[in-house]
């Protein structure tokens, strides 16, 4: 008896999450089949995206926790590496020095930073920026449903940490899911993307 409620508990839950679509399906079938296809799974390896197959420019704005106004425009011509994180993430907070090092490095050179935090109101963020050392903005998603829109095409957003490097023109060259394994290959996509001829 056990076991055929059992059987029928795990089949109406099946039923229901696949009624359940997201623009992330594609990702979930690709992490589950273990392809190196589009995405990569969470375990911090990369993917480097050639000229010929990046797709549109993302394009987003929305509020940075010194409450200030930020958009995609602002960074057109340069390249810009956008990491998704919030505080109570602990391959956010392990990664966190690692990313601060990669952008004191490239900042003068072409490259800037933008955090995405996905749950964290300003005072957790300023908090964790305080205590990581973090100097580079960071927007706030998690009230901002236009701004999550704009980025879910491009990264699982609910998925943290998930760094991206984008082009001069604003697409996707590079893509990390999980955390940051090391400072020196994210500066070696970034010097790539900043040589590029556009």
């Amino acid at each position: 008896m056990r076991r055929l409620a059992a059987t029928v508990v795990a089949l109406a839950l099946t039923a229901s999450l696949a009624a359940c679509t997201s623009p992330n399906d594609r990702l979930t079938d690709l992490y589950e089949s273990g392809s190196n296809q589009g995405f990569i799974s969470g375990d911090g390896s990369f993917e480097e995206i050639p000229l010929a197959e990046r797709g549109e420019p993302v394009v987003f704005d929305g509020e940075a926790v010194d409450g200030s106004a930020v958009s995609s425009a602002d960074y057109l011509g340069e390249v810009l590496v956008l990491n998704f994180w919030y505080a109570g993430c602990g391959p956010c907070r392990a990664e966190a020095p690692l990313l601060e090092e990669v952008y004191g490095a490239v900042s003068g050179d072409g490259a800037e930073f933008l955090g995405i935090n996905i749950y964290d109101g300003p005072e957790q963020a300023t908090s964790f920026e305080n205590t990581y050392g973090i100097t580079y903005p960071s927007l706030l998603a998690r009230g901002d449903a236009d701004l999550k829109l704009a980025l879910q095409s491009v990264a699982p957003i609910q998925a943290a940490p998930t760094t991206l490097v984008l082009d001069k023109q604003g697409r996707v060259a590079a893509r990390f899911i999980g955390q940051l394994a090391s400072a020196s290959i994210l500066k070696t996509l970034v010097a790539d993307a900043v040589a590029e001829e556009l």
